[in-house]
């Protein structure tokens, strides 16, 4: 592959969910527009993380190389009126909501964790799409359906909850903190 020239480097290795997103937001304020960021990272969940925060705050997601463990992910500063304002998804549900709504009855609980993640801990009868396979596998929600989606902080999960809106699923519900404080039940495969 060509050598990619960044501007600027953040170094985001070994870092989990979302701190390589919280560091990238600080960081590409000190980013001239229209240079690029290149943003090291290891957490797998990075690649769709960064890529989907990139587009909804209006910068350029130029893509990512895997070196080893390492994911290089490049991001290009928007220029003056060209970003766009990050939107966070309105309909919230705490843990403990979620909790009683699975006490109740017939909910679905999408997780959009990393296969591993998911693997190593989830709520039981949680469907697993991480978020980078979401925009390919939606349809394999039902669009009636209640959905609840969680992800280790809330973070993924709201980039998910908004992609589900505007593919036209209305009845889809955040889950925050997700994962990172849940006391309910918990499976593993």
């Amino acid at each position: 592959m060509t050598n990619i020239n960044a501007d600027h480097v953040l170094d985001a290795k070994g870092l989990a969910c979302p701190m390589p997103i919280v560091k990238t937001r600080k960081e590409i304020d000190n980013v001239e527009p229209g240079k690029v960021l290149l943003i090291e990272a290891t957490d797998q969940g990075s690649k769709a993380d960064l890529k989907a925060w990139a587009e909804r705050s209006g910068h350029q997601y130029l893509g990512t190389v895997e070196e080893g463990d390492v994911l290089k992910h490049y991001v290009r500063k928007a220029s003056e009126g060209e970003s766009g304002e990050e939107t966070s998804y309105d309909q919230k549900v705490n843990n403990d909501d979620l909790k009683q709504k699975l006490d109740s009855g017939d909910v679905t609980v999408l997780d959009v964790r990393e296969s591993a993640e998911y693997a190593f801990g989830h709520i039981p009868n949680a469907i697993s799409i991480p978020f980078g396979e979401l925009e390919d596998r939606a349809s394999e929600l039902k669009q009636d359906d209640e959905i609840y989606v969680v992800c280790r902080t809330g973070n993924r999960s709201d980039m998910a909850a908004q992609l589900l809106r505007e593919k036209g699923f209305n009845k889809v519900y955040n889950v925050v903190p997700g994962m990172s404080e849940w006391d309910g039940d918990v499976e593993s495969k």
